[in-house]
């Protein structure tokens, strides 16, 4: 993995994005989705770059490159889920078949009373976190994230859900780790993505689908430093309204020790690697990372 997906600009206008999200809601879902498809064919002719990525994933998950229709379905995998942001940000998750796995471990991980870490990744949707709050009102949920890097996206959540993106703590603020363990400390939820790299001297060396990548170390030290439990999350989008949500324990508490630590470090996110290939090979066209995710280690 490298830090290409910061020279990534969103793609699209914000105009489109707002006719786009104008349609999902007084159209329905079934014409926004009918929508879709010329959208991912646009994308599919004009994103040669990130064609080329995905042929690489493939290549590395199933042997074999993709052909243009096993590309179309990825794209409109990613387009699916990016539509239905505008109804899960709307609190219509009445809409969808959301299947929970594993929300014992959420539950004997927050009845520690010390709030919990959620760990995820850009494979499937990070939105149906939300979700996991409304079923259990009672849980806050924050999301720790860099919103700088995707400003029409921003925008659009200011705009349907003013309050959830109060939600969201934004990476590298001065109070950044104060809002973390204020959330934490009232026995919350923080969710955060540990699949991108925000700085190269942040980064960890993991076996990742039969190659060596670079992951951020930023997720172990965070949990390190609060000492709270840590759950994977991924959000896995199965086609017409279904996701299936899986949710495991990492560690009830993540300690890295003085003369070890940066084997702890690899050890932990070695771990977190092995799971989200293990989900990868469960649903391949969730993965939503358009850019060669083994570009720093090649």
């Amino acid at each position: 993995m490298s830090l290409a997906w910061k020279q990534q600009q969103e793609r699209g206008s914000r105009p489109a994005i707002r006719l786009m999200a104008w349609v999902a809601q007084a159209l329905g879902r079934p014409a926004a989705r009918l929508l879709l498809y010329p959208i991912c064919l646009y994308y599919l002719c004009a994103s040669r770059q990130a064609n080329g990525a995905l042929r690489r994933y493939y290549e590395r998950l199933q042997g074999q490159a993709a052909g243009w229709p096993a590309l179309f379905r990825h794209y409109r995998s990613f387009a699916s889920t990016i539509l239905d942001r505008v109804y899960c940000l709307r609190g219509r998750f009445d809409l969808f078949d959301i299947r929970m796995h594993g929300l014992e471990a959420l539950d004997a991980a927050l009845a520690k009373g010390r709030g919990c870490l959620l760990l995820g990744s850009h494979l499937g949707s990070f939105e149906v976190v939300r979700a996991v709050g409304l079923s259990r009102q009672q849980i806050a949920v924050k999301v720790l994230m860099d919103e700088q890097n995707a400003p029409m996206i921003r925008a659009l959540i200011q705009e349907l859900n003013p309050a959830v993106a109060e939600t969201v703590i934004q990476v590298g603020g001065v109070d950044t780790m104060l809002q973390v363990q204020e959330c934490l400390a009232r026995g919350g939820v923080v969710g955060m993505m540990g699949d991108r790299l925000m700085a190269n001297d942040q980064s960890v060396g993991c076996e990742f689908l039969g190659g060596k990548a670079a992951f951020p170390s930023g997720s172990v030290r965070l949990a390190h430093a609060v000492r709270a439990p840590v759950v994977l999350f991924f959000g896995l989008y199965r086609g017409g309204n279904r996701y299936d949500v899986y949710l495991e324990l990492l560690s009830e508490s993540i300690q890295l020790s003085s003369e070890h630590r940066q084997d702890d470090v690899r050890h932990w996110t070695q771990h977190y690697a092995d799971r989200l290939a293990y989900y990868s090979r469960e649903a391949p066209d969730n993965w939503f990372n358009f850019y060669d995710f083994w570009q720093a280690s090649s």
